[in-house]
């Protein structure tokens, strides 16, 4: 078994000449993610199918489950043979390896070419030689044989993929990641609708400790798991926060940390030529996220400004945090500039005229463009 066949999913909703498009993108996305691994490989395509061959079948495996574009996969053997004969003689000599005595099984076939046999012959052929008890509704083992052309290749295992569309084929993103739950969760989201993701951390050192810078890497390392190659953005908040906290009412101070915080996001966004800003905000959760404060913090910039887990509650993103494995780092205690000079008594129906108002006694424009000016970058 050196051969792995993977099944793509929602791409073939697609014209042929963008399916060709996204299927390149996610072989390019496979080939990374099994090179940065050491792994030994060769990929080839067929209609409808991609085919690795590789002499480390597990570790591939591994790799494949964090590719987005991957609806499923089977480690498979391929015989090299549209014959039923070779084709039964190999499945009768293999068998009692797939399945124990007393387990139930189902032979499913599909083929693709011409052949003077059906699928249903195929399988019935496949099943006469497996000395098994049979069950199609709920079997224990499913022997699985795809005929394309003069291959046939015989699995007994499906694996789950991630699904999603292939990164890279719809655009790229400027992710806010505070450090917390949610924004890991959102870029991921992201990834999974076919975006690259830049991020974008604020902090408050020297303030603060860097705990949530380090946090942030920490995140960024497990989310390039998921993506090739990640550039994140560490944006210095502390003199904007302390403009802030002297010149303005304090009920107001956290929706316009949230302005200022888009205003240098569209500024980078549009450097990295992103087409939106993404946040892990979620509707309600906190008083910087109702509906009024959301509408007037959106209001500074004419970038999309997307939120994938805006309607999940958050029982909903801590169970996919831990999926994705950001969740054991985003609980680790820290001090970030979210949580700065934070008023007993923040506004949550703010008005956008009283902002305004507000925001004529900074010099938002330069401190907007000092802020952009100090980032520091990182790529992994």
């Amino acid at each position: 078994m050196e051969e792995i066949l993977v099944r793509v999913g929602e791409m073939f909703l697609k014209s042929e000449p963008v399916l060709r498009i996204y299927e390149r993108r996610l072989i390019d996305n496979m080939k990374t993610a099994l090179t940065r691994e050491k792994i030994k490989f060769k990929i080839y395509k067929l209609r409808g199918r991609i085919f690795i061959q590789t002499k480390q079948i597990e570790k591939s495996c591994e790799v494949l489950k964090k590719v987005f574009g991957i609806v499923s996969f089977s480690p498979c053997y391929n015989l090299k043979t549209s014959s039923l004969r070779e084709i039964q003689n190999f499945v009768k000599k293999n068998y009692p390896k797939w399945i124990k005595e007393k387990q139930k099984f189902a032979a499913r076939a599909r083929r693709v070419g011409r052949h003077d046999f059906t699928s249903q012959d195929l399988a019935k052929a496949v099943g006469d030689v497996i000395d098994r008890k049979v069950d199609l509704t709920k079997p224990d083992v499913e022997v699985g044989i795809e005929l394309r052309e003069d291959n046939c290749y015989i699995y007994t295992e499906t694996m789950k993929g991630l699904g999603g569309l292939p990164v890279s084929t719809s655009g790229k993103v400027l992710c806010l990641m505070s450090g917390g739950i949610d924004s890991p969760v959102a870029a991921w989201m992201m990834m999974k609708r076919g975006c690259s993701v830049t991020f974008l951390h604020f902090h408050s050192f020297p303030l603060v400790s860097k705990k949530s810078i380090e946090k942030t890497k920490e995140l960024v390392k497990v989310l390039s798991q998921y993506q090739n190659e990640i550039k994140t953005y560490f944006v210095p908040f502390q003199k904007i926060q302390t403009e802030i906290k002297t010149k303005i009412d304090e009920k107001y101070r956290i929706v316009l940390y949230r302005r200022f915080m888009l205003r240098i996001a569209e500024k980078i966004a549009r450097m990295e030529e992103a087409g939106a800003i993404a946040t892990g905000e979620n509707l309600a959760q906190v008083s910087s996220q109702t509906l009024d404060n959301l509408a007037v913090i959106e209001e500074v910039t004419a970038m999309p400004v997307l939120r994938p887990v805006v309607g999940m509650d958050k029982v909903e993103i801590v169970d996919l945090a831990k999926k994705i494995g950001t969740y054991d780092i985003s609980i680790k205690p820290q001090e970030d500039c979210c949580t700065l000079f934070v008023p007993k008594h923040p506004t949550t129906k703010a008005r956008l005229n009283v902002v305004k108002e507000l925001e004529k006694k900074l010099d938002v424009e330069k401190l907007v463009k000092e802020a952009v000016k100090n980032a520091e970058i990182e790529k992994i």
